[in-house]
């Protein structure tokens, strides 16, 4: 079996810095220059330590990238290469630059997928965000003749594609699966994209570009987020007039992404980013559309709260849009406050929120926190008491 490797390094570089995106070498620049550390790398490379070198059949290569593009991360998986033949068929330009990350393009993309197909790859694994699921799409489309099944580790911001798995680890052990021999069926999964200038401007534009071949898997394959049919406007300005009055003094709220959360700000009566974080205290907008160097600096050492609410259909909380949430603001945030002394911080300072048509689209599937860092999302796991309406809760499980 041969195996295309290959990663985006540049992958949902915007999402910490509150850029909504990581499309074009501008905003690309303008992360950097904010400060934002890929990890799209390491995103993959959490997936590959999920494969089990011990378990696997005989017969199988890896075909990847150079550099950041596939090469480097696989060097870095214990043990190297995962001890299996590893190849190079595609250089991008910049490999020789002393760049970090590559600036790689949309065309080293499909130019790399190009590579496996024409070596004959039966699987092709990557990392990245829908752009990159849109780049892959274009290249296998491009040879009329193939159809090669995908496997997506998501790295991107947005992530509206059913082309990925829930969360990097689950890419792996899904990944460990196909190699250890173990028959999969197949599904055309749609690749969603997000116009991201309308996204910065507030406006959901998306559109399906097509469909690719996925391994069928109900627990480990996300499903495409769903739009439309969860936005009860009753129910939503129920929930919204349940967190107002629940609000303490003195106590920094991040106000996640979302038109439900959007309602607590319409009911605040203070302007909101439909598509970022704002912060609000003592009934005041504080700062809005912050990234997470700015969240951090502004909640310091203060008690501190976020409200988040659900992607129907996907089920996630942290990881989808919202990346200014990081894994450090969120540690911050479960340790605040006098909740966290006496144990309860790491529910109590974490509001979630959501219609109970929302949850129920879930089909029983737990929500999802795919903060990039494993043993937070094992830290979060658990029951909460999801706000559903005025006062009205749903125990519902995450992780």
């Amino acid at each position: 079996m041969k195996i295309g490797f290959l990663v985006n390094p540049l992958a949902g570089i915007g999402g910490s810095v509150a850029l909504k995106g990581s499309d074009g070498s501008d905003i690309v620049e303008q992360a950097l220059s904010r400060g934002a550390i890929p990890q799209a790398g390491v995103r993959a490379l959490a997936a590959l330590r999920e494969v089990k070198v011990g378990d696997l059949s005989s017969g199988i290569s890896i075909l990847t990238a150079g550099g950041d593009m596939g090469e480097r991360i696989l060097s870095d998986v214990e043990p190297a290469n995962l001890g299996l033949p590893c190849e190079v068929v595609y250089t991008t330009s910049s490999h020789n630059c002393n760049d970090t990350p590559y600036r790689t393009t949309a065309e080293d993309t499909r130019n790399a997928v190009l590579a496996f197909i024409r070596r004959g790859v039966d699987f092709i694994v990557f990392a990245g965000g829908d752009g990159t699921a849109r780049d892959i799409l274009d290249a296998i489309s491009g040879e009329t003749d193939k159809t090669v099944p995908v496997l997506g580790i998501p790295a991107g911001v947005k992530i509206h594609s059913a082309v990925y798995a829930v969360s990097p680890k689950h890419a792996g052990e899904l990944l460990n699966l196909i190699l250890c021999g173990q028959p999969m069926s197949l599904v055309e999964a749609k690749v969603m994209d997000l116009d991201e200038q309308a996204f910065r401007e507030g406006r959901v534009i998306a559109k399906c570009h097509g469909y690719l071949s996925v391994p069928v898997d109900d627990t480990r394959m996300q499903l495409i987020k769903q739009g439309g049919l969860n936005h009860h406007e009753i129910a939503v300005q129920e929930i919204a007039e349940e967190v107002v009055e629940s609000m303490e003094d003195d106590v920094y709220y991040l106000i996640g992404s979302g038109s439900t959360t959007q309602q607590i700000m319409d009911q605040l009566s203070l302007d909101n980013t439909l598509l970022g974080v704002d912060i609000v205290c003592n009934g005041e907008l504080i700062a809005s559309d912050v990234d997470e160097q700015t969240i951090l600096q502004i909640i310091g050492d203060h008690p501190a709260r976020i409200i988040v609410t659900v992607i129907g259909g996907q089920g996630h909380v942290f990881g989808r849009g919202n990346q200014q949430l990081s894994a450090r603001v969120i540690r911050r945030v479960i340790k605040s406050g006098d909740d966290a002394a006496n144990g309860a911080g790491e529910k109590a300072n974490i509001i979630i929120v959501a219609t109970n048509e929302k949850l129920r689209s879930l089909d029983k599937r737990p929500m999802v926190a795919d903060t990039g860092d494993s043993r937070l999302d094992e830290q979060l796991a658990g029951l909460y008491h999801v706000i559903t309406g005025y006062q009205q809760k749903t125990l519902y499980r995450l992780g």
